[in-house]
C-alpha cells in the first residue's frame, strides 16, 4: 500500500543497482544447463509467457510504453512485441524492465514456474510474488494476475510502519480486513482504529493513508479495483 503505487503503501525505496554477475547467473542458469533440445525448451518458456505479467504491472503503475521505454531505454516498439509475446526479453532487458517497474526480476521468473493448468486462477501459498519495502513492509499478491478488474494482496506491517505522514488519493476503490494485530487508517480527516476481524472499505478518491500504531506485526487483507501495484 503506497503513495507511489497509487494504493495505501509506503513510498517504494530508490531502485536498486544494476544486478551483479551473480544475480545474472542465477537468472539465466536454466539456458545454459544442457545443449540438449529436451532441456532448453522448458527454461525459455516461462520467459516466452511474460508479456502479459509485464503489461498488467506497466498498466498498474499507470505507466504508458513511452513512459516504460524511457525509464528502461528500450524502445517502445519492442516493449509491445514483448507485451504481445511476439518477441522474447533478454535477461539484461529483463531485469531493466523489473526494475523500472519497481519488482526484482523473479517476479517474473516466478510467474512462469505456475503450472499453466492453474495460471490463470490459483495463486498456491508457496509460489506468492512478493514486494519487500523500506519501511519493512511485505506485499504478497494473492491473485494470479494484475491484468484483470481486481487485485487482492496480503500486507504485512511491522510495529510503527505507515504510508507517511500525508495522505493522498487515486482512482479506484478499496477495501479489505485486519487478519492480526491493529491499524490505524486515516480516511478524509477521520481516524479509526482497526483490530483483528474489523473491516473497512472507501472510494480511492477519498485522502487515505495509514500506520500500524501497535508493538505486534499487523496483516491486512486488501483489495483493490482496478489493480494499483
Amino acid at each position: 500500500m503506497s503513495e507511489s503505487s497509487t494504493r495505501l503503501r509506503p513510498a517504494q525505496p530508490a531502485p536498486a543497482p544494476a544486478a551483479t554477475s551473480r544475480k545474472f547467473a542465477v537468472a539465466a542458469a536454466p539456458r545454459g544447463k544442457s545443449k540438449a533440445k529436451s532441456a532448453a525448451t522448458p527454461a525459455i518458456e516461462p520467459v516466452r509467457r511474460l508479456g502479459r505479467e509485464i503489461r498488467g504491472l506497466r498498466k498498474a503503475r499507470g505507466y504508458t510504453l513511452a513512459v516504460l521505454g524511457g525509464k528502461t531505454g528500450l524502445s517502445v516498439g519492442y516493449l509491445s512485441l514483448l507485451e504481445r509475446d511476439l518477441s522474447t526479453p533478454s535477461i539484461n532487458a529483463l531485469h531493466e524492465i523489473s526494475r523500472a517497474l519497481g519488482v526484482t526480476i523473479s517476479w517474473f521468473f516466478d510467474a512462469g514456474e505456475i503450472p499453466p493448468a492453474e495460471r490463470d486462477f490459483v495463486v498456491r501459498r508457496t509460489r506468492r510474488r512478493r514486494l519487500d519495502f523500506s519501511a519493512g513492509i511485505v506485499d504478497e499478491l494473492l491473485s494470479p494476475s494484475l491484468t484483470g478488474q481486481l487485485e487482492l494482496l496480503s500486507s504485512r506491517f511491522p510495529p510503527g510502519a505507515s504510508s507517511g505522514p500525508a495522505p493522498y488519493t487515486h482512482d479506484g476503490e478499496e477495501a479489505g480486513v485486519v487478519i492480526r494485530g491493529k491499524l490505524e487508517l486515516w480516511i478524509d480527516g477521520k481516524m479509526f482504529l482497526l483490530e483483528a476481524g474489523d473491516s473497512f472499505g472507501f472510494p480511492s478518491t477519498l485522502a487515505h493513508r495509514y500506520l500500524n500504531p501497535d508493538t505486534e506485526e499487523a496483516e491486512v487483507i486488501w483489495a483493490i479495483t482496478p489493480p494499483s501495484y
